[in-house]
């Protein structure tokens, strides 16, 4: 970053606004069929009945509720990224911290979907709202179901609150080098920023106690998603980790997507010296973090299964290693667990190519993750002669292949059309045009 200064940071950013070729409307009427489709699944299991998407006794959790989890998983490291890293004043987290809060919250609103798909009768859902009715029917509000709807809109809110107010500065810059209707567009969401020292100071101060609220959201958030499963009494769910495992696992899969977002996003738009190796290899040193605190929690799982001496509990995470659903949980371990610690070495984490591969199948490792979770433990319950298999259906597949069509379409979208890499950010990390010491 040492060539940089602010005139360059500007212009390799505001460049990417520019008019899109003709491969981006491509791509963009690619994720759009992608969409149309699983939209096109959803409606015909409206029409015919949930049935159609493979939930069935016992298995009645399918992949929707795997895609939900999987979602508000990638919806963490946004916040980890932008809020925590914040905190502690980690330089390195300011290139990428713009994609990963627009990541979160895009994430958060494909996570919102699932819900509704899964309910069958979408038109049902005011139900959960509580105002009085004509049945006197009230959400039970000491369901985790319902911690979920608080838990997921509060952090929506806060996540696009936070991405919002971060991109203030930026949105201005944008403005005053646009024309036509383009500047009255930018004019109109800068919210009249002009720069005065008072409102940067109340910018830095707003930014930092957004930050601050945030971080909390990270572990509450997904441990009221793992509530769902540990309030259960489903053998291999009712278990205290939970809420610990579904925070590391979350943190795991998002700094994945980060870099599955970022390495295109680095080459298609010229950001080598903004977006360098060295930050990218700082991503991949936190994923051997999270990658050993997710293969402690596999451990300790198996640990407590064993020490309780429980036959069913026993029975659950014997069948989880070597029964139907063997090949999910191997890809699991592997994915997720040994796969990472390929990064130890520096030859590996500094290749752009193997980051790339390498978070693509940790991504593919933290899906069957919850495929394992989910389906193992409600496949085989108490009761033998209730088990059954389950296998998802091409409604199912269309669906969760619509769901990662929209989510890259928003992503797509952002890119061309707002600044991508903060350029406040960047610049607080330069000094005369040195990077700072810290």
């Amino acid at each position: 970053m040492s060539e940089l200064t602010y005139a360059t940071i500007d212009q390799t950013i505001l460049q990417t606004l520019e008019k899109p070729r003709p491969g981006y409307w491509l791509i963009v009427a690619v994720l759009a069929g992608g969409i149309l489709l699983g939209a096109a699944c959803w409606l015909y299991q409206i029409f015919v009945g949930i049935g159609v998407g493979g939930q069935n006794n016992p298995v009645a959790w399918g992949t929707y509720l795997i895609n939900f989890v999987f979602w508000v998983g990638i919806a963490h490291s946004g916040t980890l990224i932008s809020a925590i890293l914040h905190l502690f004043r980690a330089g390195w987290r300011n290139p990428i911290a713009r994609a990963a809060e627009t990541m979160t919250v895009f994430a958060v609103l494909t996570a919102g979907l699932f819900p509704f798909v899964h309910l069958g009768r979408v038109w049902a859902v005011y139900f959960m709202l509580p105002y009085p009715n004509q049945r006197t029917l009230w959400p039970n509000f000491q369901s985790p179901l319902m911690f979920d709807v608080v838990a997921i809109s509060t952090y929506l809110t806060v996540s696009s609150l936070f991405w919002y107010t971060g991109m203030l500065p930026d949105l201005a810059t944008v403005r005053d080098r646009a024309t036509g209707l383009r500047k009255k567009i930018f004019t109109l969401i800068s919210l009249g920023w002009t720069g005065k020292h008072e409102q940067w100071r109340h910018y830095t101060r707003g930014y930092l106690f957004f930050a601050a609220l945030a971080t909390p959201l990270v572990i509450s958030v997904h441990s009221v998603v793992s509530w769902d499963f540990a309030l259960g009494v489903v053998p291999g769910w009712h278990t205290t980790i939970f809420a610990p495992y579904f925070v590391a696992g979350a943190i795991h899969s998002g700094l994945a997507m980060v870099l599955t977002l970022m390495i295109p996003l680095r080459r298609i738009f010229n950001y080598e010296k903004i977006i360098t190796v060295a930050v990218l290899e700082n991503v991949a040193k936190t994923i051997i973090l999270t990658g050993m605190i997710v293969g402690f929690a596999y451990a300790t799982e198996f640990f407590i299964a064993w020490y309780s001496f429980n036959s069913i509990e026993i029975e659950v995470f014997r069948y989880r290693m070597l029964g139907d659903y063997r090949v999910g949980f191997w890809i699991m371990v592997v994915c997720n667990t040994l796969i990472p610690l390929l990064f130890f070495f520096k030859k590996i984490r500094t290749s752009i190519g193997w980051l790339f591969g390498l978070s693509l199948l940790v991504n593919v490792g933290m899906w069957f993750e919850r495929f394992v979770i989910i389906i193992t433990s409600v496949a085989r319950d108490f009761i033998p002669h209730a088990w059954g298999l389950y296998a998802p259906t091409a409604i199912e597949f269309g669906i969760m292949l619509g769901s990662f069509c929209l989510f890259f379409f928003l992503f797509l979208l952002f890119v061309k059309h707002l600044p991508s890499v903060s350029m406040t950010e960047i610049k607080e990390t330069l000094h005369e045009g040195a990077p700072h010491a810290g």
